[in-house]
């Protein structure tokens, strides 16, 4: 009993609030005698109200007489109840009885007499409302065509073709048509398949949206009257009438079914018309859309199209990609990417694009080289090219020849996979002339064009110096060309001139000095102390080297210095004539010999004893010259190069640096030994 109450419970409706539990005077205790109960209960509009009973425990008497309780429907007595009653036997033949009429009321009234010959337990009901089903259990219901029943209450609806009329109940025949929007559907005649009772006027229009075309299918009864004629039958009377825009309306009548027609539209009107006489049975059409179909997109030059499909419709997309190393273009402008719609006017939106080649742009271009196009069309999808560096001043860096193709990410890129574009470095060492013999600049020869291109001439306050280009922005010469009473001078008072052997021509186009950095050891204000006897200077912009401008190489790591060997002294310093010796105007060259450090250190310690202020000889320190004197460099020609020569390149093995009078026999010229700089050029280069 308790689950089937819980069940009960569970299924009423959550928006009824009519229920309860109704039950006697001290209930399950017991009653007491002269106990009463008066209960009542009113059901809501289209609901009904009912009690079932649970426990029936009364003392039993005749008719009742004694204790009992009385249930009534709307005052009017349904029930008396007294002694016991299993719940089987309530639930049996009791409680379907105890029910409302819709909308009415239960009451219930319970008494005891003066005395019990034992004490009875009582009642227990519970009390719920429900909706009634007024469309299957009310005899009053009316509804012609259809019946619906709803909390509370019910309504009545027609059929298609017929409207509900003022009672609510009652269905009569019309054509209000209408619009049918949906994408398929299913229309009649008034009263299909049954002739109906009056004329009628009827109109139905089916419109789809824009995109659709709609096909009718007629069933197979079709029957509206016709008058036989010899041509067929004539529609005089009673018709249907398809009207499809931009064509001539078809008017159909007889008992052949038009079976399909189809619209390309997506606009039809239906009008039918029959008179008060004669019986049409009337027709009946179930009508379907299709989407409109978009002609063939075509084929696209080095691209294509998907998806790849033998029709496409309204709504279908395409996209266009290109093929690999081209690009999408649309109105002279390139676009990411495409699509495009059929559209319900069965055109595409937007016209195909067309597929252009990449282009990698202009190949970037190479300081002291240049580019060549090696196939292909310039700067295109797979274009090949290949730098090179203007020879033999310039080469590239690794010394390979590197190829690059215009690959499809709109990059040059090697056949190593390599980006960054090479790098063109200078050539040194390496003269377009070489000399045919070795003299020295005191007994020198003048030096012929482009054969000692890295000789430089400085003006420093109205003295000379030499020097030597050792890179595009930096020149190498002697510390103390670039001392002024114990003071660096200053570099504004610097003037460079390179690239011809006259003075007179080269004072023409001198180059401006940017910094001048002197060995940080270098200590010489008396001029007796030529140790770290090295400077660099950093040119304002940089030269580009061609035959009459060369750096000259910087000695290797662990270059040996071999004595005998021999070197190559060059300047425009101050030269043996008939005349005495003269501040020479041309580049004069002279090969002198390596001494060994013995020999000299031997030389210099005897003009120690004959002469005063004579420097030092340093590990720091190297000659060169004959014992016979002759051969020598000499005032003019300081910060100069002593080039040997090693694989066929010229590399600066010393700087002019001091010496006792100028070709003086038994004296030495004193070199500053480059290799011993080797880092600290290096280091100086890189950071300024």
């Amino acid at each position: 009993m308790r689950l089937s109450l819980l069940l009960l419970l569970l299924h009423r409706p959550a928006c009824s609030l009519l229920l309860g539990w109704v039950d006697s005077p001290g209930y399950p205790a017991g009653y007491l005698p002269h106990a009463s109960l008066n209960w009542s209960r009113c059901a809501p509009k289209g609901h009904t109200l009912s009690i079932r009973l649970m426990h029936l425990d009364l003392e039993e008497s005749k008719d009742c007489e004694n204790d009992a309780v009385k249930i009534f429907s709307n005052g009017n007595l349904i029930s008396v109840l007294c002694g016991g009653r299993e719940f089987e036997d309530l639930e049996s033949n009791v409680n379907p009885s105890l029910l409302s009429s819709p909308g009415g009321c239960l009451s219930l009234t319970f008494h005891s007499d003066y005395s019990n010959t034992k004490r009875h337990t009582g009642f227990r009901g519970f009390y719920t409302d429900q909706d009634f089903d007024e469309c299957n259990d009310d005899p009053d219901n009316a509804c012609t065509h259809f019946c619906h029943n709803h909390i509370g209450g019910y309504r009545c609806s027609c059929r298609h073709g017929y409207y509900l009329d003022g009672d609510n109940h009652t269905c009569t025949v019309s054509c209000g048509g209408g619009i049918f929007d949906e994408l398929e559907g299913h229309l009649f005649s008034p009263g299909y398949p049954t002739p109906p009772p009056h004329a009628v006027s009827c109109q139905y229009i089916i419109s789809v949206e824009p995109g659709f075309t709609v096909a009718l299918n007629f069933t197979d009864i079709f029957h509206i009257e016709s008058v036989q004629t010899e041509q067929g039958p004539n529609c005089l009377h009673h018709w249907l009438q398809v009207t499809i825009p931009d064509r001539e309306p078809m008017k159909l009548c007889g008992e052949k079914s038009p079976d399909l027609i189809v619209t390309d539209s997506n606009t039809i009107r239906l009008d039918y018309h029959t008179d008060d006489e004669g019986l049409s049975k009337g027709w009946s059409l179930d009508y379907s859309t299709h989407r409109v179909k978009c002609p063939f997109p075509g084929n696209l030059a080095n691209g294509r199209v998907t998806p790849i499909l033998t029709e496409y419709f309204y709504r279908d997309y395409i996209f266009v990609r290109c093929d690999q190393g081209y690009k999408l273009m649309m109105d002279g402008e390139e676009v990411e990417g495409f699509s495009t719609m059929c559209q319900s006017n069965a055109q595409w939106h937007l016209p195909l694009p067309e597929c252009h080649i990449l282009d990698c742009g202009e190949p970037e271009s190479l300081l002291n080289g240049g580019v060549t196009f090696l196939s292909g069309l310039q700067n295109q999808y797979l274009s090949v090219i290949q730098y090179h560096c203007n020879e033999p001043f310039y080469s590239l860096l690794g010394g390979a020849n590197v190829v690059y193709t215009c690959e499809a990410d709109r990059r040059w890129r090697s056949n190593s996979s390599i980006v960054v574009r090479p790098t063109c470095i200078p050539v040194c060492g390496q003269p377009t002339t070489l000399l045919s013999s070795y003299q020295r600049i005191i007994g020198g020869s003048d030096a012929p064009e482009n054969s000692i291109p890295w000789q430089v001439l400085l003006s420093l306050n109205g003295h000379r110096g030499g020097g030597m280009v050792i890179g595009d922005r930096w020149i190498m010469t002697a510390a103390h060309n670039v001392m002024a009473n114990g003071n660096p001078v200053s570099s504004e008072n610097v003037r460079i001139f390179m690239g011809l052997n006259d003075v007179n021509t080269l004072l023409v186009s001198p180059v401006i000095a940017a910094s001048i950095h002197i060995h940080p050891q270098y200590n010489n204000p008396n001029y007796v102390d030529f140790n770290h006897d090295i400077a660099l200077i950093k040119m304002q912009d940089p030269v580009t080297f061609n035959s009459s401008i060369m750096p000259i190489c910087l000695p290797a790591e662990g270059t040996a210095y071999i004595p005998g060997t021999m070197g190559l002294v060059t300047g425009f310093g101050v030269t043996a004539t008939t005349r005495g010796r003269i501040l020479t105007n041309k580049m004069k060259y002279v090969h002198v010999p390596v001494v060994t450090q013995e020999t000299c250190s031997n030389s210099i310690t005897l003009l120690k004893k004959t002469g005063t202020n004579v420097p030092s000889l340093t590990n720091n320190m190297f000659c060169a010259g004959v014992p016979e004197g002759g051969k020598d460099s000499c005032q003019g020609d300081s910060g100069g190069p002593y080039a040997l020569r090693n694989d066929g390149r010229f590399w600066a093995a010393g700087i002019v640096s001091w010496g006792v009078e100028c070709g003086k026999q038994g004296a030495y010229g004193v070199y500053t030994k480059v290799d011993q700089y080797r880092d600290w050029i290096d280091k100086t280069m890189q950071e300024n």
